[in-house]
């Protein structure tokens, strides 16, 4: 039987991928490159070293991702503010699981502070769930299992007895490479790309009953 839910953040929780990119465009802008935000749809949920630096490499763009990320989240931060609402279905979806009494985490290739920062503009914190594992608490990203295995230690659970709710192939392939089961969610990709996992649904308002026949 399951026993947790392993939720990631971007595209799970929240959308806020497209706001992130525009800031991002806005920040190498300011460096004197121009980019898309489309640049960036190959690196979802592959962690900031990928999605920033990926993107900065393509255009030759300098770019430290440890001194300069947090500055992209700041004008991220202020564009976002009143923008962005927790996605379909999510407030619903964790209050049915807190009912359950099922252990709970995030597990978000992003940093601890643009963790903090998208939670908080959805009426979250990290108090919200029994812990959160961020790309900055592992040494391998998605699609590497790392995250998801961590994830489930740290609430006592092993991977088999989590389910992983996700939005990106990498993340799909991360959560059952680690054992876990794994709804996907169509908020970023297809259903044909998003395959692998054991479910699919639209987002959390039409996620299939059935999964809580495992709990």
């Amino acid at each position: 039987m399951l026993k947790g839910v392993l939720f990631d953040m971007d595209g799970v929780l929240l959308d806020s991928e497209e706001l992130t990119s525009i800031a991002a465009v806005q920040y190498f802008a300011g460096k004197g490159y121009k980019v898309k935000p489309e640049d960036f749809i190959p690196f979802y949920g592959t962690g900031e070293e990928n999605y920033f630096g990926g993107v900065a490499k393509k255009h030759g763009i300098p770019f430290d991702v440890h001194t300069e990320k947090n500055k992209v989240y700041d004008l991220f931060a202020e564009m976002a503010k009143d923008k962005l609402k927790p996605l379909p279905g999510v407030p619903e979806f964790i209050e049915k699981v807190k009912k359950m009494n099922l252990k709970t985490a995030v597990a978000t290739s992003a940093s601890r502070y643009k963790l903090k920062i998208n939670l908080n503009l959805i009426g979250l914190s990290e108090s919200s769930f029994d812990t959160v594992v961020t790309g900055e608490d592992i040494s391998k990203n998605k699609p590497n299992p790392e995250i998801f295995i961590t994830a489930a230690a740290n609430i006592g659970l092993k991977p088999l007895e989590c389910l992983v709710v996700e939005d990106a192939p990498g993340g799909v392939e991360a959560a059952k490479s680690a054992g876990c089961k794994c709804l996907a969610l169509m908020t970023s990709f297809s259903e044909k790309e998003l395959g692998k996992a054991d479910w699919t649904a639209k987002d959390l308002s039409t996620y299939p009953k059935e999964i809580f026949d495992l709990f």
